[in-house]
């Protein structure tokens, strides 16, 4: 029975794929590598299905606007005073009236413009740089489910090996059972195996299901795509790329940078700004008019600002230490990350090397010996040397998977995946 997991796409004429079978096996490649998802078009799915990407839009579209709204001067004042239009005696009457109609505007002083500019940019800068953060944790997280579906993929394998294995072993068992060979209790084993190996392999079928279906929500898609069984069996040990070029730091510079403008903006608002004023007054009794000009400017005798400027040296302090610190962690984790991938392809390539080889020595030994009969090894002794070689095919498929899941850890930590977002912005 066909595995439903592997339900490819519907096939084209005999003659065409034919024909690109023989193109592409003369280049190089193999047809059903080619049609395989890969972690760049995993990723490129995700990128393009994004739901957040309209939110960090949004956001970068409000800081932009913010700028604009930074180099706007103050809006002028314009009024009217009324004076001596109502009151006793002399002023009772109408005519003794005053009317001023006035122009005010406030000269703004320190560089205050340019510093709400500068601080409306540092933002904008913000805002393309945690959209960038946002981009690439969720490509750690589709990379992560994209290991894992590749590792859920190869264990069918290794719960397919161990069923064939019961299935030949309970029969054979069966067999000595009835020429009174064996004990009745080694048949009930080899039927219990065999019910185990089963629930296993169903297990893993199930638990590649959802590995896939896990992988395709990250584009809302079906798990019916292809994997290519021998990307879990490359192992890269190159090391991450620079910290320098991280959107990471660069985000932390970015709200260093913003501290940094928020003081020169802090010190501008501690320097005070007049205010002009320009009048026209009407004399009621005389109908004569007169030119008034004036102004004002705050002493700045209490209110000098300094609060808000050592807030803001501070939280520059803060983030020039984010920096320092945020290094000093990435290359730990990098360190750490590194040796536990060395340790992990070691111990397979040992297993390889060493283990598989001889358990799988033994498995034969132990089998001729079983089928000739005559006592030399027993029923358990047999699973025991088919467990061994099972065993350690399950623990080679999971140390390739602990090595490329710190493999994602890296590429996160060194944003090795930052074109996709690029990308993801063009389309």
């Amino acid at each position: 029975m066909p595995n439903p997991l592997r339900v490819r796409r519907q096939a084209p004429p005999r003659l065409v794929l034919a024909a690109c079978a023989v193109l592409l096996t003369a280049v190089g490649f193999d047809t059903a590598a080619a049609d395989a998802l890969t972690l760049p078009g995993a990723l490129a799915r995700a990128a393009a299905y994004d739901p957040t990407r309209p939110a960090i839009a949004a956001r970068v579209d409000a800081a932009k606007a913010s700028v604009r709204q930074a180099g706007v001067r103050p809006n002028p004042s314009l009024g009217v005073d009324l004076e001596n239009f109502a009151g006793t005696g002399d002023h009772s009457l109408l005519d003794r009236s005053e009317a001023t109609v006035y122009y005010q505007q406030t000269w703004e002083r320190g560089g205050k413009r340019e510093a709400r500019t500068g601080v409306a940019q540092a933002e904008l800068t913000l805002a393309r740089g945690r959209g960038a953060v946002r981009a690439l944790d969720l490509f750690a997280e589709v990379q992560a489910a994209w290991v894992e579906a590749l590792a859920a993929e190869a264990s069918i394998t290794v719960a397919e090996e161990r069923l064939t294995v019961a299935e030949r072993l309970e029969r054979e068992v069966a067999r000595r059972v009835s020429a009174a060979r064996d004990p009745l209790f080694a048949g009930e084993r080899a039927r219990t195996a065999l019910a185990q190996a089963r629930i296993a392999k169903d297990q893993a079928v199930e638990t590649s299901r959802q590995a896939r279906a896990a992988l395709a929500a990250f584009w809302a898609g079906g798990p019916d795509f292809e994997l290519d069984p021998a990307s879990l069996e490359r192992t890269d040990l190159a090391a991450p790329g620079p910290l320098a070029d991280t959107p990471d730091l660069a985000l932390l510079a970015a709200e260093r940078d913003a501290a940094a403008a928020r003081i020169r903006l802090e010190r501008a608002r501690a320097v005070q700004d007049p205010t002009w004023r320009a009048s026209l007054r009407h004399f009621g009794d005389s109908n004569d008019v007169a030119v008034i000009v004036g102004g004002s400017i705050p002493l700045g005798r209490y209110d000098t600002n300094r609060g808000n400027i050592e807030r803001a040296q501070a939280e520059r302090t803060a983030a020039e230490v984010d920096i320092a610190a945020a290094r000093i962690e990435r290359e730990r984790e990098v360190a750490r990350l590194t040796a536990r991938r060395s340790a992990s392809l070691a111990e397979a390539r040992r297993i390889d090397a060493e283990v598989l080889p001889s358990a799988e020595r033994a498995v034969a030994m132990v089998r001729d010996g079983f089928n000739r009969g005559g006592g030399a090894f027993t029923y358990l002794e047999v699973a025991e040397a088919q467990r061994a070689v099972v065993d350690a095919k399950a623990r080679r498929i999971d140390l390739l998977k602990s090595f490329h899941l710190d493999r994602a850890r890296l590429d996160r930590l060194s944003g090795r995946h930052v074109s996709f977002i690029a990308s993801a912005e063009i389309r």
